[in-house]
């Protein structure tokens, strides 16, 4: 781009050089540097050693201060202050959050550093200021850097160029799914549970030996992730292969509880073990709140009792109260049950970004382990040829003492006439020149010979292992089984944690009727729409206040814990909680708010769901059909389409079947009664015709047997009834076009009109 020069602002800085530049090009390298910096240096961790930049500086500092496990502790904010100074240009405060979080037995499985003071705790508390607490590594952070002394890896500059740092750590340890890793990048996170490092090693082992087993044949050895805090998954073992092997998934992790019998059959369930991850003060606060909210009927009482170890009381509100059926309540409604992600999403070489399966990631390591070897072998097998190179001039010196003295007493430059009496190298003669004095005693040529015998041997040893993958592959193994046996099954920090299980089988209406407090109730749909739930069954609706231009529509008794089923002029059926209706102290919520209802369809029908009945639907030009009630249950807002109807028709009458006939009533008072078995049964569907219209449509239709004739409830509110005998006049076929009704109510309803409503103002 064409750069042109600025003259100086007389309020403002000195002008320069502009580049014109298109704002698309530079945002798009912006935040393309800004990604690659997040993901690189931030939030994803090395396939290798299973670390971020911050952690990895962290255990560098902390051996550069010799902070090793058996040494005295140092002050956090020595630390801190160096990883910030010479490595991590960041704050100190996030530097110390990831050094807490590397402390904390409850946040890492295998902690790698090892803190005195408060460091936190499962509650959720903060730590202590870094001024207080004291830190040092763990036997684990050992096993991390042991070799970065060896050319183990590669070094880079620091910063600011004044230090070098390790790219990757020798990790002579799992660390990646031992410990596991979490972080949110740009377009991309990675989520990685913790495991147990025996199986990671048996897993490995059997990779060693088969190097292209499966993930399918891995999950012999690895059973699943092994969490600090225990717990219990109770995913099927399908769901946890898929997981390890596609490399994402989740894994559903509960709780572990058990139950204290108490006196006169009285018991209390005891939580011994929290999933991963979830604080348990704000899980307390959060079941007391459920409680004091009634949201949990079977609980009476939730109590702390925590010491160093989790200790959570549940008590039951009675003692014949199914234990198993509160925790699956509690486990529906809290964090006593949550699900850790899997997304394996690391850097494969410290550079590129991939989702690795359980195979994959336990072969970046392994491969990573075989390097370190070899570049350590090849450091020593260099150690040992310059001490060979040494030894040979101290054995000069020792065979020619008197002559080496004279030599250095009497020339000005010892060094050249050294090499040149002995024909022996610089590195000797700088050895030779470099003897202190009271060493001459102990240059005796037997422990001279002797050492340089066990050199020759070692070297020999390590230019078989670098010419031999095979001999690398099985030192590799021994390394694993060593640890293995460090952080065995039977060691306290190696043994497994984490149980597996299923989740037991209960039937979702049981759990649902758990979570709500079964009381009676009057449910009061009006004439607009609105919905509530009254107190008790209540028959006398007189007393009941609506808007000043709605009234009463229809109304009917159940429980809190029922489903109710409103029928709609669009045909759908749409499912609602009675639990989650609106009280009658008000006048209620639209029903509109709890469903996706056209504007111009009415509320047809409403009634609570008790399954295995069958209802009859009908629209206003005279169509209809037979559906059974399970098929009327819906699961979204957008309801269940059951009546198919086609402009401008609508639904306008439901009837629960109760007989073998059916009579139907026209808006022209026109009825016809037939037989039942002429009407078909459907799921969905536009049905069949029941009565014919010249004009206007049907009014309403009712299921009556006819050993009992037809009944129905006058507006003032008696009953009447007609035997078949007496319906001679009216009995026909379907979709016949019927005659006129006598005796019925005016509104051409089988059921009266409701019992009027008080109407107030809003």
């Amino acid at each position: 781009m064409a750069k042109k020069p600025i003259p100086p602002d007389k309020n403002g800085p000195p002008g320069g050089l502009i580049e014109d530049v298109a704002l698309q090009s530079a945002l798009e390298e912006r935040y393309l540097a800004y990604a690659l910096s997040t993901i690189m240096n931030r939030a994803l961790p090395d396939a290798r050693d299973g670390l971020k930049p911050v952690h990895r500086r962290i255990l560098h500092v902390m051996r550069s201060l010799r902070l090793d496990p058996g040494a005295a502790f140092k002050k956090s904010a020595k630390v801190v202050g160096d990883v910030m100074g010479n490595f991590h240009p960041h704050g100190d405060q996030a530097i110390y959050d990831a050094m807490v979080r590397l402390a904390q037995d409850f946040a890492q499985r295998y902690p790698l550093v090892d803190g005195q003071g408060n460091f936190g705790n499962i509650d959720g508390d903060s730590p202590a200021a870094m001024r207080y607490t004291e830190s040092r590594l763990t036997e684990v952070a050992k096993l991390m850097i042991d070799g970065l002394d060896e050319d183990a890896v590669d070094f880079r500059p620091s910063y600011d160029g004044s230090n070098e740092e390790p790219v990757v750590l020798p990790a002579a340890f799992p660390n990646l799914l031992a410990n596991g890793s979490q972080g949110i990048a740009v377009g991309m996170a990675t989520s990685i549970p913790p495991h147990n490092v025996a199986e990671l090693c048996d897993a490995a082992l059997h990779l060693i030996e088969t190097p292209n087993a499966r993930t399918k044949t891995l999950l012999k050895y690895v059973k699943g992730p092994d969490f600090p805090t225990g717990g219990i998954v109770v995913d099927p073992p399908e769901a946890i292969a898929e997981a390890y092997n596609t490399g994402r998934g989740s894994f559903r992790v509960r709780a572990k509880w058990n139950v204290e019998e108490g006196s006169r059959g009285t018991y209390v369930i005891v939580i011994t073990e929290m999933p991963y991850m979830v604080q348990k003060s704000r899980l307390v606060e959060k079941l007391a709140e459920l409680l004091n909210e009634r949201k949990l009927p079977l609980v009476a009482d939730i109590r702390d009792e925590s010491a160093e170890d989790v200790r959570l009381i549940i008590e039951p509100r009675a003692r014949t109260v199914d234990a198993t059926l509160l925790m699956e309540s509690l486990f529906k409604l809290t964090e006593l049950e949550t699900r850790i992600p899997l997304n394996m999403n690391v850097l494969v070489k410290g550079r590129v970004p991939k989702v690795l399966g359980l195979a994959e990631a336990l072969t970046e390591w392994l491969e990573h382990r075989r390097d370190v070897l070899v570049r350590r072998s090849k450091h020593r097998l260099a150690e040992i040829e310059h001490r060979l190179e040494v030894l040979g001039g101290y054995l000069v010196a020792y065979l020619n003492l008197d002559k080496v003295i004279k030599i250095i007493r009497t020339e000005d430059e010892p060094k050249p006439v050294l090499m040149k009496t002995f024909k022996i190298t610089e590195v000797q003669a700088d050895a030779i020149l470099n003897m202190r004095l009271r060493n001459l005693r102990k240059l005796e040529e037997m422990e001279i010979r002797g050492e340089e015998k066990r050199l020759n041997e070692e070297r020999a040893g390590l230019k078989k292992l670098i010419g031999s993958t095979d001999m690398q592959w099985k030192a590799i193994a021994g390394q694993v089984r060593d640890l293995k046996v460090q952080f065995g099954p039977k060691t306290p920090l190696g043994k497994r944690r984490t149980d597996f299980s299923t989740a037991p089988e209960h039937d979702e209406a049981a759990i649902e009727e758990a979570l709500a407090v079964r009381e009676p109730i009057t449910v009061v749909v009006s004439e607009k729409g609105w919905i509530r739930a009254l107190r008790g069954h209540q028959f006398d609706m007189s007393g009941v206040s609506f808007k000043a231009d709605d009234a009463l529509k229809f109304a009917f008794q159940t429980e809190t814990t029922a489903k109710i089923l409103i029928f709609a002029g669009n045909g759908k059926f749409y499912t609602l909680e009675a639990s989650k209706l609106p009280g009658g102290r008000g006048h209620g919520e639209p029903i509109r708010m709890f469903f996706d209802i056209e504007a111009d369809a009415d509320i047809v029908a409403g009634l609570a769901y008790q399954g295995g009945r069958k209802f009859m639907v009908a629209s206003y030009q005279g169509n209809g059909f037979i559906v059974p009630e399970d098929e009327c249950l819906g699961t979204t807002r957008k309801g269940k389409q059951v009546l198919n109807l086609k402009a401008p028709d609508k639904a306008v009458a439901l009837n629960v079947i109760d007989g073998d006939t059916l009579a139907v009533i026209g808006e022209n008072r026109k009825m016809v009664v037939f037989p039942l078995d002429q009407v078909p049964e459907m799921t969905r569907g536009r049905g069949v015709r029941l009565q014919r219209y010249l004009q206007k449509g049907l009014s309403d239709i009712t299921t009556f047997k006819a050993s009992e004739g037809l009944s129905w409830v006058d507006g003032a509110g008696r009953t009447q009834t007609l035997t078949m005998k007496e319906l001679k006049d009216w009995q026909a076929n379907r979709a016949d076009a019927g005659r006129i009704a006598q005796g019925l109510p005016k509104n051409n309803k089988f059921r009266g009109a409701p019992a009027a409503a008080k109407k107030t103002e809003e």
